[in-house]
């Protein structure tokens, strides 16, 4: 839980555009939304469950569901809301790689979802997460031409070392394509916020990578995480503020 809601974290940075996921997409948190420049909306579903153990004690535990029906109709709707809310540019494609592997989605399942998103409004992008660990043709041949925007990400702060490397690469496997270089406040593989020197090791380097046209925006996750990691969230707004 987070003191922050809906649209709070763009205040927070002085910033004018959402990467808006963990809800199911509807007129209710767009309208939240409506006063920003840009939305994207996340297709996939981030749902809870009921959960018991060997004692018998009941908790909620939270999973990603992806599977293609779901994110097809999310897609739909995205599309129909946006006729309604103009600032919805387009669509998020969560751990598309991941899909792939775990739900077999083959380029006509991301073709379909694709075609959904812009059946109300062609305009629409679709965005997809990739992954600096991930950046092989192989992983992508197939799906290249069904992606519009790239969202790429380390997963392990540790990794942020190479991130020149990862980022070269990526705009040599994306070519033309525009790159968005996605910004953790937490390592969820620490279960930690991310070290203060991996997370300016990776700001430092925004300005130039714009300046070169190695990317061509930034997205920070998240804003429910401002009050959790008040030094990481702090530094961040500060060093935007500042350039």
């Amino acid at each position: 839980p987070s003191m922050y809601g809906l649209g709070e974290g763009c205040a927070y940075f002085g910033l004018r555009k959402a990467y808006y996921l963990y809800h199911g997409n509807n007129a209710t948190a767009l309208a939240k939304l409506a006063h920003l420049d840009e939305v994207i909306c996340d297709v996939s579903i981030w749902r809870y469950r009921k959960l018991e153990d060997a004692q018998g004690n009941i908790g909620w535990g939270i999973y990603h569901e992806k599977s293609p029906e779901v994110m097809r109709a999310e897609a739909d709707a995205v599309s129909r809301l946006s006729l309604s809310f103009p600032n919805v540019r387009g669509a998020m494609l969560d751990d598309l790689l991941g899909a792939i592997t775990s739900q077999g989605y083959a380029p006509e399942t991301c073709a379909g979802i694709r075609a959904a998103l812009k059946a109300q409004n062609p305009r629409l992008q679709v965005c997809s997460t990739v992954y600096t660990h991930e950046l092989e043709a192989r992983n992508w041949t197939a799906f290249d031409e069904l992606i519009d925007v790239v969202l790429l990400w380390t997963w392990k702060s540790e990794d942020l070392v190479k991130l020149d490397e990862g980022v070269a690469r990526c705009r040599e496997l994306f070519l033309g394509k525009p790159i968005m270089l996605g910004c953790y406040l937490s390592d969820y593989t620490l279960k930690a916020p991310v070290p203060m020197d991996r997370l300016r090791l990776q700001w430092e380097r925004i300005p130039g990578y714009l300046d070169k046209g190695l990317i061509n925006g930034y997205c920070i996750l998240g804003a429910y995480l401002i009050d959790h990691h008040p030094e990481q969230a702090t530094w961040v707004r500060a060093f935007i503020a500042a350039h």
